[in-house]
């Protein structure tokens, strides 16, 4: 992880037969595989190509290479144009979205290709978010399987449905950190964690882009949103943060580094100011670290309007100073706002924006287009575009991603039976209750690209024709905002002539969650909560089934509830998902990709917090203070500092014992013991192969009677350091499969990075400190061994 924070240098342009936009060299600690895969080397002839195009171009053209708008269904404020052929023919737009099918798509190419004096294609993109037509969980849900070749499977059947339509450009994968429930974007993205925000961001960009971006299968995939938005306060959408840069860079920018070391084409500006600066006018982050630091060469795309939102947060007080401001950040596109449009020519023939930064950022620009092949097949094939969608291995594969981000939270067994979990084939009745039981629309989840709600398999449909309409009887129960009194008494009937009850709760997935999806109170709305209460007086096993896109505050529920499982938005296979696993065909395996509240009061709450000086030592906070000792300590006085689920937690339909951690030395070159000054040496060294500092490792078994699968997680701690740091960081995983009595050594080459911190210099390095490291099934488990880092 650490690898993805220090700097590169950038040697080579990427041309016509590019595999990537990033041909780098790294700094010896920045080497990786992953950037090797998605380099290339130039082409000089290419290289002529696009210098040719500048020089033929005028002001005006070059500006219209910048200039983005919504030409389709739009996710927001209008444009207010319609003459957009009218400009394209002029040469005064790069890139439209929202346009999503092939017929549509090659109509504006048209008139670019064969209309426009210097026929340079556009460049087409969509919020493929996780999947076009296929719909797969929610990336939240995504990341609960703690799978990357999973996750990027899901790209990469997404990158070939999007460009079967013409489409090359996804505003994907956000990679923004979310440590805050109550934000309602959290559903994007792949939780609270640096290390395993940055292992999916690859996986993404990978599946995205493939092996070559010129590839007619593969689209430019963007990170977004650069930088700090899911720290917004208050976890209120769009609103101000406040980080210091050692946060920053510690925490919020890892995953960033990660997707662009993957090759990301391009890059999106966050809607936040950061530190009192807007982030799409921030030359900090978009111009020293970005583009300087690490020699980005792809497109700084603006968010939606968020040029000229500049304006709103105070720094500019018209547009021309909007989009002056935003450009010399280094924001290369301006997305719908007609900022640089209206303003970029003349702010460089009054001389307030030099014609050398509009050449660099044309040819950010046009690179991506040379890299993607669209000068040599600018058009798609609409006679294919039918056919690419809904394949059977990629139902398939929807179905298997959603059962891998299912989480078991709870799995209690009732007086004198087994545990709830999985259910009996012999089961007579099961009453199925509850709003999301039979909506195909909201298992498709928030930003669901293409997918349609008549693709979608509703778990009332699947269990039906598992059991038969006699043993299915179903009951809304109530709806997810508002309900009756009769449709309670319906359900609590229903529930009562049942062996079994399946409740299916949670929120409201485009209104509820997403963009502009925050949430103050984050317990279940409308009359959920009682038709909960109701449900369990009937004394009848209850399994909770929970679709939501963030954890959901249910104290009551988590207590009184023996199954409880956190399904997320599973996407177009959920029905069949869940049947399978209800049953036990499929043993749950996800993990928390989130630390779980027990109330909003604990928000935000995530595991790698710094511990304070005064630290809950042995002391039970589960009631009010009885002394001053109890009270002047870091807590709160009603409620428990611990969350209700812990980061990475999941339970499976077995069990499995973890044993004592073990460390040793693979190299000489550090034993018997680490030194700092041997591991700096390695964090900066340039054969990749050097870099394993200590091999951690412990016996894991499967006690139980099932199969299964199990994420191993190695956590580390510092101690002793120029700043404090988090009291657990997660260092590496694994997944494995275990059958019952099955034993397996895990083990864990920890290289320098494992090790390495920005410190009060702001300087990323390995210092001596006091090390205890964790094999864990979570980050709140395990038996640490503890070592010196000594000078």
């Amino acid at each position: 992880m650490i690898a993805l924070v220090l700097r590169s240098v950038f040697v080579a342009c990427i041309l016509l037969s590019c595999q990537s936009l990033l041909a780098q060299t790294k700094s010896p600690a920045m080497a990786s595989p992953t950037a090797a895969v998605h380099s290339s080397l130039s082409d000089a002839g290419s290289g002529k190509k696009l210098e040719a195009f500048l020089q033929k171009m005028t002001l005006e053209e070059k500006v219209g290479q910048l200039v983005q708008y919504s030409a389709g269904q739009p996710t927001g404020p209008g444009t207010g144009r319609t003459d957009y052929d009218d400009m394209i023919r002029k040469g005064e737009v790069g890139a439209l979205f929202n346009i999503t099918t092939a017929r549509q798509v090659n109509a504006y190419q048209r008139v670019a290709v064969e209309q426009s004096r210097l026929h340079i294609p556009l460049l087409f993109g969509l919020d493929v978010i996780h999947g076009f037509r296929t719909e797969f969980p929610i990336p939240l849900g995504l990341a609960s399987s703690w799978d990357p070749d999973l996750i990027e499977q899901t790209a990469r059947v997404a990158a070939r449905e999007t460009s079967a339509s013409g489409i090359r450009w996804t505003f994907s994968p956000m990679v923004d950190i979310a440590r805050d429930a109550r934000w309602g974007r959290m559903t994007e993205g792949s939780g609270e964690d640096p290390f395993l925000g940055a292992t999916i961001a690859r996986a993404y960009v990978r599946g995205y882009q493939g092996a070559r971006l010129d590839a007619p299968d593969s689209i430019a995939a963007c990170a977004k949103h650069f930088v700090g938005y899911g720290a917004a306060e208050g976890g209120r959408d769009y609103n101000s943060v406040e980080i210091s840069e050692h946060t920053l860079r510690q925490f919020y920018l890892p995953p960033f580094r990660a997707a662009i070391d993957a090759g990301a084409a391009t890059l999106m500006s966050s809607f936040n100011s950061l530190n009192g600066v807007p982030a799409t006018a921030n030359p900090f982050t978009l111009k020293q670290i970005l583009k300087g630091e690490w020699g980005f060469q792809g497109i700084v795309d603006s968010d939606y309007t968020s040029v000229g939102e500049l304006v709103a947060h105070g720094i500019a007080n018209d547009g021309a100073t909007a989009a002056r401001k935003a450009f010399l950040a280094g924001v290369d596109m301006d997305m719908v706002s007609s900022l640089y449009h209206e303003n970029l020519v003349q702010l460089v023939r009054s001389g307030q924006v030099p014609e050398t930064a509009v050449d660099d950022s044309v040819r950010r620009v046009l690179r991506v287009k040379f890299a993607l092949g669209l000068f040599e097949q600018p058009y798609a094939d609409e006679s294919k575009e039918a056919g690419v969608m809904l394949q059977p291995d990629s139902v398939m594969l929807a179905r298997n991603a959603a059962e891998r981000s299912f989480v078991l939270l709870k799995n209690a067994s009732l007086p004198g039976a087994a545990p709830v979990l999985p259910l009996s084939a012999q089961t007579k009745s099961v009453a199925l209750i509850g709003p999301l039981a039979d909506d195909q629309q909201n298992m498709l989840g928030s930003w669901a690209g293409q997918g349609r709600a008549s693709d979608v398999v509703t778990l009332r449909a699947a269990l039906t024709q598992r059991l038969g309409d006699q043993r299915v009887h179903y009951a809304k129960g109530t709806e997810i905002v508002g309900g009756s009194e009769e449709q309670l008494a319906e359900a609590v009937k229903t529930a009562e002539e049942s062996d079994v009850v399946i409740l299916a709760l949670g929120e409201n997935a485009p209104e509820m969650t997403g963009e502009a999806g925050s949430r103050a109170y984050l317990g279940l709305p409308g009359r959920q909560d009682q038709l909960i209460e109701k449900i369990v007086a009937t004394g009848k096993p209850v399994v909770l089934l929970l679709f939501s896109g963030r954890p959901l505050t249910l104290p009551w529920a988590f207590e009184h509830l023996p199954a409880v499982v956190a399904a997320w938005f599973p996407g177009i296979q959920a029905g069949p998902a869940l049947v399978r696993t209800l049953f036990g065909e499929a043993n749950p395996s996800g993990k928390l990709p989130v630390t779980w509240p027990r109330s909003v009061g604990q928000e935000p709450l995530y595991y790698d917090a710094l511990n304070t000086g005064r630290p809950v030592d042995n002391i039970d906070l589960t009631r009010p203070p009885k002394n001053s000792l109890e009270k002047y300590i870091s807590r709160y006085i009603d409620e428990q500092n611990t969350p209700q689920f812990p980061f990475g937690y999941g339970l499976s339909y077995t069990q499995f014992r973890y044993g004592a951690t073990r460390t040793s030395s693979p190299f000489a070159t550090v034993a018997p013991e680490l030194t700092a000054q041997a591991l700096n040496d390695q964090l900066r060294a340039s054969d990749p192969q050097t870099k394993r500092a200590l091999s951690v490792s412990a016996e894991i078994t499967n006690t139980g009677a099932r199969a299964g699968y199990e994420t191993v997680q190695c956590y580390v701690r510092l101690e002793g350091t120029s700043v404090a740091l988090p009291v657990r960081t997660l260092s590496g995983f694994q997944r494995i499969s275990l059958g019952p009595g099955e034993k397996k050594e895990v083990t864990f080459e920890l290289g320098p990075e494992a090790f390495a911190f920005w410190n009060d210099q702001n300087k990323f390095v390995v210092e001596p400190a006091r090390l205890t490291v964790w094999i864990s099934p979570d980050s709140a488990h395990g038996e640490g061994k503890t070592l010196e880092i000594t000078p």
